[in-house]
């Protein structure tokens, strides 16, 4: 179903993003990995016709199968009906778990594992459905907050160019920010100014830092010999401060700690305009 256009007054209109997240819950829910197996095996043995799994499961699996039921073929029943109705119910749970799971760390003794969930990750083992299910539930999420803070931001125009690896840094750093991973985006802000840096700087004052920082010349260290030789690089009197506060914030981001929101946004802003005076002809 294609997403639906909501007015918003005044003639506008949008797409309600709260309606692609409803059709997915509903998509995914229905095509949970496992619910059809556990009530294929329960309806199985439920009319009698049990023997059919021998083609279907490895036969290891059919006779400890077949040793559960004979024990108590109601209870056998009853139990996949349930594993079927949890897999149903728990499944964005679930699918938000396993992708959890790849980010964190993991503890080796951690909890119990419940039944339904063992199952249905082995089923799932080869198509990845609960991972493509915590994707598109995150980033459905995300879209709301990003176009908000790219919606508060302006295109940042320059009149020179700079490099192309200059250039993926900005995107990263600027797509970091809307996505709300601002510590990793003052992080590419600190990188995109280190390299407009190292394209702009006169050959004599380039081949002195190659020389004294031996081709591992930092942001800070950059910043230093721009301080020094500021009339020599013909950049801006107000660029150092600038280039400085992004610096400082991608220090904080890299040895003290997550950043805020406000401070990534800030960071952002100050290695754009920090750009702009750069990239003048």
């Amino acid at each position: 179903m294609p997403p639906r256009l909501v007015d918003k007054g005044m003639g506008r209109m949008g797409i309600d993003i709260s309606r692609l997240e409803e059709e997915l819950m509903r998509m995914f829910e229905a095509e949970a990995p496992g619910r059809e197996f556990c009530v294929a095996i329960s309806e199985l043995a439920r009319t009698g016709r049990f023997s059919l799994l021998r083609n279907i499961v490895p036969s290891i699996v059919y006779d400890e199968l077949w040793a559960r039921y004979e024990q108590n073929p109601a209870v056998f029943v009853a139990g996949w009906r349930t594993l079927a109705q949890e897999m149903h119910k728990g499944f964005i749970q679930h699918a938000r778990q396993r992708l959890t799971s790849l980010t964190r760390l993991q503890q080796a003794d951690g909890a119990p594992v419940p039944v339904w969930q063992e199952i249905q990750r082995a089923l799932d083992g080869g198509q990845n459905d609960l991972l493509r299910a915590a994707f598109a539930m995150e980033l459905l999420e995300l879209v709301e907050p990003a176009v908000q803070r790219a919606g508060n931001l302006r295109e940042c125009v320059v009149s020179a160019p700079s490099s192309e690896e200059a250039d993926r840094y900005l995107d990263e750093a600027t797509r970091c920010y809307f996505f709300g991973l601002f510590t990793a985006s003052a992080v590419m802000c600190r990188s995109v100014l280190e390299e407009a840096i190292k394209q702009k700087l006169p050959a004599p004052l380039s081949r002195l830092l190659r020389t004294r920082y031996r081709n591992t010349a930092t942001l800070g260290n950059l910043l230093h010999e721009v301080n020094n030789n500021l009339i020599l690089t013909g950049f801006d009197a107000e660029f150092p401060a600038l280039a400085n506060r992004v610096n400082d914030a991608g220090k904080k981001a890299v040895h003290q700690g997550l950043l805020s929101e406000d401070e990534a946004r800030t960071c952002l802003q100050d290695a754009r305009q920090a750009l702009q005076l750069l990239l003048r002809d």
